[in-house]
């Protein structure tokens, strides 16, 4: 069953872990120069493992929202949402790991007219085990989830082809970073849709299955839209740390077309 590997437990154990950015200059929230707020829906809903950490994550989006006055944010597990009329009013929509079939064929058809109009789409961790059997919100995602070994602290490496990208042009790579490194059903390089920004340095961490190349962060310009994946972020921690938050308001920003350089 795809959601097996969620049934472990982890406690996490601070490792006192440091980031080299790849600009050597520190990221600054704030930098970006931003005319009007947008509004952003936070959706959480799943259907199977629920993540400790959906919480912190909604807190931390809140805060970042609070802090930049750059967007606005609805928090919901509530699928009902998910109409034509009403996500017109958003730009981005934020897919905290939801896991299973967490929308019905109306509810889909929604986000692919959103997705189809010019909206954005941000999926961090769990999300790529969102709707497993609708090949649409894969490719949507990028790739399916399939399993991931026992967590560890890992490195993880910015991608040289891409590390001028604006959302991995703020922080660089980070070592000892604890997480679960995710394994996918198909290999997210062989997708030559994705721009990849970030990958798990294979000699720090044990079971990985794409051989010395593991993608685990991305971008694209998808039917319209654009979406932005992270498959970091399985522990609370993750969402009160400077490199991570950073990341993920990065991809916000780049989700919604407003980004600048």
């Amino acid at each position: 069953m795809v959601f097996a590997a969620y049934r472990h437990s982890y406690a996490y154990k601070p490792n006192r872990p440091h980031c080299y950015f790849a600009t050597n200059t520190k990221y600054t929230p704030t930098n970006m120069s931003i005319t009007s707020s947008f509004k952003v829906l936070v959706f959480s809903k799943i259907s199977g493992y629920r993540h400790d950490s959906i919480p912190a994550g909604i807190h931390s989006i809140q805060a970042l929202a609070s802090r930049t006055k750059t967007f606005t944010v609805t928090a919901s597990d509530d699928a009902s949402l998910f109409t034509p009329d009403n996500l017109t009013q958003y730009a981005v929509i934020i897919l905290l790991q939801c896991i299973g079939d967490i929308f019905d064929t109306p509810q889909l058809d929604a986000l692919k007219r959103f997705v189809h109009a010019g909206g954005g789409v941000v999926a961090i961790h769990g999300a790529a085990a969102g709707m497993p059997n609708s090949p649409w919100y894969g490719a949507l995602i990028g790739a399916h989830f399939k399993e991931h070994p026992p967590a560890e602290p890992g490195t993880v490496l910015i991608e040289p082809q891409n590390e001028k990208h604006f959302i991995s042009s703020c922080c660089g790579g980070r070592e000892d970073w604890m997480d679960e490194w995710y394994n996918f059903h198909t290999h997210p390089r062989e997708n030559e849709n994705l721009k990849i920004l970030l990958r798990g340095d294979t000699k720090t961490f044990e079971g990985g299955e794409h051989g010395d190349d593991h993608p685990l962060a991305w971008c694209q310009e998808f039917e319209g839209g654009r979406s932005f994946f992270t498959g970091l972020g399985h522990f609370d921690e993750a969402y009160g740390d400077e490199w991570f938050v950073g990341l993920v308001e990065r991809g916000i920003m780049w989700a919604a077309g407003r980004e600048r350089v």
